[in-house]
């Protein structure tokens, strides 16, 4: 069973959903160069995303109930629904109904979120930099938490007022029962809901956290409904013990793991450059080996159990972790690493790289000139390739050699955009084409650099001040091609600035983006 849950943790960690990481929300009526379909059919991902949060959130929800202030009461709760209603019906009912207001409560607390926030302050929260720092602070705590250096819980007198009023019975009694084990499994679930509601809240989504609520409390509603309506199922159960508390630390792990990211966020929007691709991969290596250690019973914590033996689930879940860990070790001399690509930093904050040099014989195919480029200082191409940060300035060399444009609309916190330059670029059709045949521009929607004053300027179509890097990008991929999600691809002629093909967002099938791309350097053949 254990297994099954850092298996499930695992593969939500290292296969995020797409990050919609623009400011602004953007009307398909407005679009310049092509059909309103089309441009729907390309960027419209927000059904995907709303799904992704609410399997990340389901997952959560079954981790949490695997958690010590909450597996040892469902046998509790179950016998008081069996024993309280003297009929089978009338207790598959009541708890029918518990489990309707488990998930009613913490929807609630989900769209609590969305109001208090509203639509514009979730779609900037990926990318603003004291959000993700106070992100990063908070699950730290919340790791630290679950190793068990303090619990964090809610009022004692909340506890008192809940628990009173779910002795009144009836539909009201249910509901403040469910309320109760919400507050009282609050040391346990806490730490989850809130890494849930962050990582909901910075994909973008307007419904997102109430999504991933919806997914977190049916994970935890289902199990004391079913066990209610067949109680010779608790015999199955294994009993309650030392694994319950080696879930939490466990999680506490993967918590720390994940609170790095958002402290990588930061450090690349701001260019701060000293939390390099390396220095994270260390980290994370250092981590996980700590866990292996701790699953093989090397390491123990003040509420831990002695580990008299090995138990086959554990043994396996340290041959799991201890794997991963290996697994990353070749990241530090510049492996990809295409498994967790999209959460490590870009290759080109690798300080010693021996990846990066097999592309295009060691050297960059800028004949020189990458350093004389606009923003070449601030930013890095991928690959060795021959990349220009700025539009204008991409334009006019592509006019010059009379090749289409490849707009790469991406972002420093952009998860998605990280796993397309690690396992589709490098992919050798692809790279010829990139290399070869188009032009590429590289735009970050997300940066944080100040423009000079004469380069700030109100935008004609948010009504906003346009005032870095960032939001030039950022106004432009929502004015022209009426999108707001990365990575988003465009092809265009330069010498018109119209679109060769409707722009696409990641496809993680090298033969689909290359087919993309000998698309549009075929229109603009012609």
């Amino acid at each position: 069973m254990l297994l099954a849950v850092l298996a499930a943790l695992l593969v939500a960690l290292v296969c995020p959903g797409n990050a919609v990481l623009a400011q602004d929300t953007v009307s398909y009526e407005d679009v310049e160069f092509f059909s309103a379909d089309e441009s729907m059919d390309a960027v419209n991902d927000g059904p995907a995303s709303l799904w992704t949060i609410f399997v990340a959130g389901f997952i959560g929800g079954v981790a949490a109930l695997l958690m010590p202030c909450i597996f040892p009461m469902l046998p509790l709760t179950v016998s008081f629904f069996t024993k309280s209603s003297h009929t089978k019906a009338r207790a598959v009912a009541r708890s029918l109904l518990y489990g309707l207001s488990i998930i009613v409560i913490y929807v609630a607390l989900g769209l609590l979120i969305t109001v208090a926030f509203g639509a514009d302050a979730l779609n900037s929260l990926s990318t603003n930099g004291v959000f993700n720092l106070l992100f990063f602070l908070l699950l730290v705590a919340f790791a630290v938490s679950f190793l068990g250096a303090f619990e964090l819980t809610l009022p004692a007198s909340w506890v008192n007022k809940m628990d009173a009023k779910a002795d009144k019975g009836g539909l009201i009694g249910l509901f403040f029962m469910a309320a109760t084990l919400a507050v009282v499994s609050f040391s346990c679930t806490g730490p989850i809901i809130g890494t849930l509601l962050v990582q909901a809240a910075t994909m973008g989504e307007l419904l997102g956290p109430a999504a991933g609520m919806f997914g977190f409390s049916t994970a935890l509603a289902v199990p004391f409904s079913l066990f209610a309506m067949f109680p010779g199922w608790m015999k199955s159960l294994p009993s309650s013990g030392g694994w319950l508390n080696s879930v939490k630390v466990t999680l506490g792990f993967l918590e720390l793991a994940l609170a790095l990211k958002f402290l990588s966020n930061v450090d690349l929007a701001y260019h701060w450059n000293w939390f390099d691709r390396e220095v994270f991969l260390v980290l994370w290596i250092v981590i996980f080996g700590l866990l292996g250690l701790y699953l093989l019973g090397k390491i123990r914590f003040a509420h831990d159990s002695p580990v008299q033996y090995i138990s086959i689930p554990r043994l396996f879940l340290s041959i799991l972790v201890l794997s991963f860990t290996v697994y990353m070790v070749p990241g530090l001399w510049g492996a990809p690493l295409r498994a967790i690509s999209a959460f490590l930093p870009p290759q080109a904050t690798q300080d010693f790289d021996l990846y990066t040099a097999s592309f295009g014989g060691g050297t960059p195919r800028n004949g020189g000139h990458a350093a004389s480029r606009k923003y070449a200082d601030i930013f890095h191409a991928p690959l060795n390739l021959d990349v220009f940060f700025d539009y204008d300035e991409g334009i006019a060399h592509a006019k010059n050699a009379d090749k289409p444009v490849m707009i790469d609309f991406t972002g420093h916190a952009c998860v998605n955009c990280r796993k397309m330059e690690a396992s589709v670029w490098p992919d050798k059709e692809v790279y010829a084409l990139l290399r070869d045949e188009l032009v590429i521009i590289q735009l970050y929607v997300d940066d944080k650099t100040e423009l000079p004053p004469g380069e700030q300027y109100v935008s004609g179509f948010s009504g906003r001040k346009v005032s870095t890097i960032g939001n030039k990008w950022s106004d432009l991929q929502a004015s022209r091609f009426n999108a707001n999600s990365q990575p988003f691809y465009v092809l265009l002629d330069p010498h018109t600035e119209e679109v060769l093909v409707p722009p696409q967002g990641a496809d993680y099938a090298p033969d689909n983006y290359a087919e993309f791309l000998r698309s549009g350097i075929a229109a603009f053949s012609k």
